[in-house]
């Protein structure tokens, strides 16, 4: 039994740890009890590549729920091994605090690289992203004039006399400060027949002031990696976040699992692994065919704090719906319902005997679904 992030309450958990190149590849998936935290998975996992891939060096990427400080203090005595993370809110807070961040210097650049006494033998570099800003103010305050709505609504039980005594008021507030999870930035004063509440200002300044803002920190040496690369190479996570969205929810769907021995439920994994490993080939391959960019380079050239954007092709594939030879473009699931409809029928003869034999029939395929298989055959000569 462990805590399940579904809320599916009273049933068996499993934890897996994918592991995938810079490309979103997988590589290996490892499978632990459900009452194992994710961190403790690290160390292990690190020190089972090194072993088994016989890597002399290697770089490992994880977010910053991943790699802690107690982590990176572990990670520093495996030899060869370099590391890209990210802190936590707290921590730059405590670095615009000591004024080793100053915001000011945002105003003409998205990217800086410092160093903190904090840190030993680290790089920070530190982003803001503009965009990410603005969706985090307008997040901020619809979720604060939601709530505001709901304590007026609580404010107005209170003085009609239908909610009464402090233990009950309370109640009814905390359900609706931790509806939207911004309980910190109000002040709440329940008594046992009134109800007032006000806003903390400097608290949501001070949020404020670090929107949009976060700081990569890594071990690499500047002429192994430059502040851009280790950026970029942050932000490779998200192939491996979407490699789990593909196991989980996507095409996959890793759960139920109906196997209760250990090495049951272990293989189930590593066949979905396997099974991943095969989309992200065909994906791959028919990436000329799908909505998919295909010019990756493209994004070598861009702001690296920024959010990431499609190439002048990718966005033209997507507007128009078609490719440049006129045929449909497709999603990984509208193409292979398209190679569904190929299929092999086992035929007989009408009114024939029983046990005549029968033979086979395989449907042509078009020249569309031609040009797919072609792709798919090229990669597994």
């Amino acid at each position: 039994m462990g805590h399940s992030r579904d809320g599916k309450k009273g049933k068996l958990q499993v934890n897996y740890g994918l592991l995938t190149n810079s490309s979103g590849c997988p590589v290996s998936v490892s499978v632990y009890s459900g009452n194992t935290a994710d961190p403790t998975t690290l160390v292990p996992e690190v020190k089972k590549v090194k072993r088994e891939f016989g890597l002399k060096e290697f770089v490992i990427v994880g977010d910053r729920g991943m790699i802690g400080q107690k982590q990176i203090d572990q990670l520093k005595d495996i030899e060869g091994l370099g590391w890209i993370a990210a802190l936590k809110t707290v921590q730059i807070r405590k670095l615009v605090k000591d004024g080793a961040i100053q915001l000011g210097l945002f105003d003409e650049r998205n990217l800086i690289e410092i160093t903190h006494p904090d840190y030993p033998g680290e790089r920070l570099v530190v982003c803001r992203n503009p965009l990410m800003a603005d969706r985090r103010v307008r997040t901020r305050n619809s979720l604060i004039e939601a709530t505001k709505k709901e304590l007026v609504k609580v404010q107005a039980m209170v003085a009609r006399g239908e909610l009464m005594g402090q233990d009950a008021i309370g109640v009814r507030v905390g359900l609706v400060v931790n509806k939207y999870k911004v309980r910190k930035h109000f002040i709440l004063n329940i008594q046992d027949a009134s109800f007032s509440f006000e806003l903390r200002q400097d608290h949501i300044a001070a949020e404020a002031a670090l929107d949009g803002l976060y700081v990569i920190r890594t071990s690499l040496p500047k002429k192994r990696l430059d502040a851009p690369g280790a950026v970029r190479s942050y932000k490779l996570l998200s192939r491996v976040e979407r490699a789990f969205r593909s196991f989980k929810t996507i095409d996959l769907k890793v759960r139920p699992i109906h196997h209760h021995l250990e090495d049951r439920v272990r293989s189930h994994i590593f066949l979905c692994m396997l099974a991943y490993y095969v989309e992200w080939h065909m994906l791959e391959a028919w990436r000329g065919r799908l909505f998919s960019d295909e010019d990756l380079q493209v994004k070598l050239t861009q702001d690296p704090a920024a959010p990431a954007e499609r190439s002048a092709k990718a966005l033209e594939k997507a507007h128009s719906q078609t490719l440049e030879d006129g045929s449909e473009v497709h999603s990984f699931r509208t193409i292979l319902a398209d190679l569904s409809t190929i299929v092999r029928n086992v035929c007989g003869r009408k009114n024939a005997p029983k046990g005549e034999p029968t033979f086979t029939i395989t449907t042509t395929p078009s020249d569309k679904q031609q040009r797919a298989l072609s792709l798919i055959e090229a990669i597994t000569v």
